[in-house]
């Protein structure tokens, strides 16, 4: 059965379901990937002996190498073929996962997640190539709905896997669980996925290329460097960000000079693909970059296992499984506009209790908090990201969903730079304990200790101190973790002014094209 038939049907039949199991799988372990690291990050610091600023590389890192690749991967899966081009994603995403396993050193365990994340980057957007080439564009709505299970099962599983395999086993084991995972996904892929019939493309911009990867690169390194510097006064802050900033002002202004640039940005003339883009791009600075901190919270304050910080986090993912496939229901009858604005309310005051926090917060409310907040992201990124793409030509879709899955990588990196940064400087307000220094001659700080001591508690055998101090101390850290949160808090308020101003009306489908063109590359957001 070809691809073109599957999509003839309005239902999403067994073949195209067969083929929505392949990209599911795949999804699932790149997103799991993510969050399961996310949780490691306290548990790497310790085995390395390394900073949080260091260890929240192998998250950079990752992200870094997702940036490179997706801009690459449209033109890539036409030029070679989506089955053949998706294997090769599952089977670096695979060996990055086995290096990972083997590393000695922090240093080794960033550059091998750079190889993880160059397979990671390409299965979501080439995984979505499948699905619309198998559904139809005209499904997409539903389409959403069921390619969201994995981010589904991202933030429930994640934590809560990678918390078991760090407390009953080892760290090694969150990226060894890849490797039987990756075999089945390639088998499964061989066996399930069409033929490849790879098709003459559109040239390749190399100029644009040449320009825009290594400025995203070096734009990101800069900014993901700043928690580490703790100033943009660093040398290694502003000097890749000023040489990656240039790089891509100049493919901006080179972008509109080729027929096919690498980056579209004439689609940004398509107002709900622009007012998407905005919201998206300021919500996943406020959400994403306080989403790392939430996990942290529960594991420095509050000192518990990263199994029972996974737990912790679950409700999140409950909520939004429950209003995720509603939502992509939604898509297709009721316009965003309408509902998008309310999910962010929900998400405003679910968001509200984590900058009341402290020591002893009720972790009922802390539960309720996250459960609101995952019943409004259900209802809020898959929403935006159907309606930018419906509004838009069949052969625009692939320019489109790249260029705003771009933006949502850099939101992304800005968000978990700025958070990591305020909640740096916020700690380093602290009162140091007279007569206590650290391996480098830094004075130790009460927040520093208190929060050392959650995870470590035979380091107040080795430092006797009064217990008020440490009191002290984790009341100053939840402060802090407090003072951050209201920034994130501030950031999502702020998402509802262009919220406002998406569509409030139905707007005809444009993704059925009338030449009979097949629908590319829509990306999902993760």
């Amino acid at each position: 059965m070809t691809q073109q038939s599957l999509a003839t049907s309005d239902k999403l039949d067994g073949a195209v379901l067969k083929v929505a199991g392949v990209v599911v799988l795949g999804a699932i372990m790149s997103i799991l990937d993510v969050t399961v690291v996310s949780v490691a990050l306290p548990k790497f610091q310790s085995e390395f002996d390394a900073s949080y600023a260091r260890v929240a590389w192998t998250m950079t890192a990752y992200t870094l190498a997702l940036a490179t690749v997706i801009p690459l991967s449209g033109w890539a899966a036409d030029r070679f073929g989506t089955k053949r081009l998706y294997m090769v994603a599952l089977t670096l995403f695979t060996i990055g996962s086995g290096l990972c396993a083997m590393a000695d050193t922090i240093g080794e365990l960033i550059g091998y997640r750079v190889l993880q994340g160059l397979g990671g980057g390409m299965l979501m957007p080439l995984g979505m190539t499948i699905m619309t080439r198998a559904a139809g564009p005209h499904r997409i709505g539903r389409l959403m709905a069921v390619l969201g299970i994995p981010m589904l099962l991202g933030p429930i599983g994640g934590p809560i896997l990678g918390g078991w395999l760090i407390d009953t086993a080892s760290w090694h084991w969150i990226f060894l669980i890849n490797l039987p995972i990756g075999l089945i996904a390639l088998v499964y892929a061989q066996v399930a996925l069409p033929k490849d019939a790879p098709e003459p493309s559109e040239s390749f911009d190399f100029v644009g290329m040449l320009m825009l990867s290594p400025g995203l690169a070096l734009f990101l390194y800069g900014v993901s460097s700043l928690p580490e510097a703790g100033t943009f006064a660093e040398a290694k802050v502003w000097a890749p960000m000023l040489v990656g900033g240039a790089l891509v002002v100049a493919f901006v202004l080179y972008s509109f000079k080729p027929r096919h640039p690498l980056l579209d940005l004439r689609l940004f003339r398509n107002r709900s693909l622009t007012i998407a883009s905005v919201t998206m791009f300021v919500f996943i600075i406020a959400f994403m970059g306080a989403g790392l901190l939430f996990p942290s919270y529960f594991l420095q304050v509050r000192g518990e296992s990263t199994l029972a910080a996974g737990l912790l986090m679950a409700p999140q993912g409950i909520g939004a499984m429950i209003t995720m496939p509603i939502a992509g229901t939604l898509a297709d009858r009721v316009p965003i506009g309408r509902t998008v604005p309310f999910a962010l309310g929900l998400i405003v005051v679910g968001f509200f209790g984590f900058t009341q926090v402290d020591p002893q917060t009720s972790y009922w409310l802390l539960g309720g908090s996250l459960f609101v907040m995952g019943l409004g992201m259900g209802g809020t990124m898959m929403p935006i990201m159907t309606s930018a793409l419906r509004t838009l030509q069949a052969q625009e879709v692939a320019r489109g969903s790249t260029l705003v899955n771009i933006l949502q990588q850099i939101g992304g990196s800005v968000g978990a730079a700025v958070m990591s940064v305020i909640l740096t400087n916020e700690l380093n307000g602290s009162r140091p304990i007279p007569g206590l220094v650290d391996e480098s001659g830094k004075p130790i700080t009460e927040a520093g200790l208190a929060i050392a001591s959650q995870q470590r508690p035979e380091l107040l055998q080795q430092m006797p101190v009064d217990p008020s101090i440490i009191e002290r101390g984790l009341d100053f850290a939840a402060k802090s973790f407090a003072s951050t949160f209201w920034v994130a808090f501030a950031l999502v308020v702020l998402t509802i002014i262009p919220a406002a101003f998406l569509p409030r009306r139905r707007q005809p489908a444009q993704l059925d094209d009338p030449q009979g063109e097949q629908v590319r590359t829509p990306v999902v957001i993760h």
